[in-house]
């Protein structure tokens, strides 16, 4: 197993769970992939907490110690549940710790290392087929997301009290599904989380987005609003998708940036500007309102992952206070 690529995927793992273990609320901003993602390029939005961690998927509870803290986010059909926590190193690769985590993968080994981990911790929520074969469906979506997708993570600080009154509040409420791509999608999960912490941080643009939360627009929100208030000491990572033959991801865009890029829309998009002047300037306002947003560069990341062991130790030691 090459070592430089095995180092980096698992420096990526430990360096973006020990960053967060400073009690952080991390939004995850995750590019699109495969063919619903060439359709719809927005992507997929995730939080991760480093002092929340999990009973089961579906009821939460503090951290003990060593523990990583969870992802939680909305999924559309999974189980009838409105969210799920997966702990962040499942989250990331299908695995139970770093040390497991592969240098590569084929499609075929991600959907083994998926579903041995879904046969072990979640076949309560997603069962077997009937004929004991694994199920199709948005599960997929829970466990080794860095197979399929390069992940962008935007964190800010948090207060025990704080997330234990949302350990309360997500465990006393009705977890059932909500969701709906225009206006109870996963962005708007995000939104409810990070603005519980932060009111108003995060808004819906109904310029470029008309108006239905993306992804893409959360992660820019929390970073206008990490600018304005640089006591919450701010902090991102980029982590890389896992090299191999698992086709890559792409860039994430907004509502009308996705319609201007696209081939299929192209042409009728020109055409109405053209003759429509009003509708053409805000579609270019729309543009170049998006284009000003690097997602890779909003982290403050130079690298996507950190790669050397010092870069990890001296991670670990700032964490540490030293």
């Amino acid at each position: 197993m090459p070592k430089p690529t095995r180092w980096a995927i698992l420096a990526g793992c430990l360096v973006f769970g020990a960053t967060m273990a400073r009690a952080e609320v991390t939004l995850l901003l995750e590019e699109p992939y495969g063919a619903f993602g060439a359709m719809n390029p927005t992507g997929h939005a995730a939080i991760y907490l480093s002092r929340v961690c999990a009973d089961t998927p579906v009821h939460l509870r503090r951290c003990g110690p060593g523990e990583t803290g969870v992802v939680i986010s909305r999924y559309h059909r999974v189980g009838g549940y409105d969210w799920i926590a997966i702990p962040l190193t499942a989250y990331l690769y299908a695995a139970e710790s770093p040390e497991q985590v592969p240098a590569s993968v084929t499609p075929d080994e991600a959907a083994e290392l998926r579903d041995s981990y879904r046969r072990k911790y979640l076949e309560e929520i997603v069962p077997d087929e009937s004929d004991g074969s694994t199920p199709r469906g948005d599960w997929t979506q829970l466990v080794g997301e860095a197979y399929d997708r390069t992940i962008y993570t935007y964190s800010l600080a948090t207060s025990e009290q704080r997330d234990d009154e949302l350990i309360e509040r997500l465990n006393s409420r009705a977890n059932t599904k909500r969701f709906h791509l225009l206006y109870r999608n996963c962005a708007d999960f995000v939104r409810n989380i990070v603005d519980f912490y932060y009111p108003k941080a995060i808004h819906r643009n109904f310029t470029a987005d008309v108006g239905i939360m993306t992804p893409k627009q959360a992660a820019k929100c929390v970073v206008h609003y990490a600018r304005k208030h640089p006591d919450l000491q701010f902090s991102g990572l980029v982590v890389p998708q896992v090299p191999g033959t698992v086709p890559r991801s792409s860039a994430v865009r907004g509502v009308l940036e996705s319609l201007i890029k696209s081939k299929k829309y192209f042409v009728p998009l020109t055409t109405l500007a053209v003759l429509h002047p009003l509708f053409g300037s805000g579609l270019a306002y729309a543009l170049v309102e998006e284009s000003h947003f690097d997602p890779k560069r909003a982290t403050g990341s130079a690298e996507e992952s950190p790669s050397t062991p010092k870069m990890v130790v001296s991670e670990l030691r700032w964490n540490a206070g030293d």
